[in-house]
């Protein structure tokens, strides 16, 4: 069953119960990640294997977004500052226990590449949180896979 989550805004990158960072770089420009973070959402699927399906809705303004597993989320974009930053707000989830869920993707050059730095922002229950900091290692597999998966797709070669 879908449920409302807290409507929370930016500072929350920083100030949530569950903080979870990760950084890789890739060869691509940080304009050509910031586009297939924006502007190509429905590309979501090709990289991120977690993602089945990702959809623009009201205009750019926000994106629904489902996962393997049955997982669903409606979001609201917060932050689209090309190419450096990229967040989100789900506001809408069926996932248990989730009470409040920010997400960003921060986007640096790196030589001639960029600096991918995801922070996962949530609370929720308890058993939700524990679960999630128990998550950490495969949320990490799960980021570093889908870079490289963006990555290769950027180049031309996925």
């Amino acid at each position: 069953m879908a449920h409302r989550l807290r409507p929370e805004g930016l500072d929350f990158l920083t100030t949530a119960p569950v903080r979870l960072v990760f950084a890789e770089e890739v060869a691509a420009a940080p304009e050509q990640v910031f586009h297939a973070l924006a502007a190509d959402v429905t590309g979501w699927a090709a990289w991120f294997p977690a993602v089945t399906s990702a959809r623009v809705t009201e205009d750019g303004a926000g994106r629904d977004v489902r996962l393997r597993g049955g997982t669903r989320f409606r979001e609201t974009v917060l932050l689209s500052q090309e190419p450096e930053a990229y967040a989100y707000r789900i506001d809408v989830t069926n996932a248990p226990g989730t009470r409040a869920l920010v997400e960003e993707w921060r986007l640096a050059p790196a030589g001639s590449g960029t600096r991918v730095r995801w922070t996962f922002a949530a609370d929720g229950t308890a058993a939700f949180r524990g679960a999630l900091r128990l998550a950490r290692p495969g949320m990490g597999r799960s980021f570093r896979g889908a870079v490289a998966l963006l990555d290769r797709r950027i180049a031309g070669r996925a």
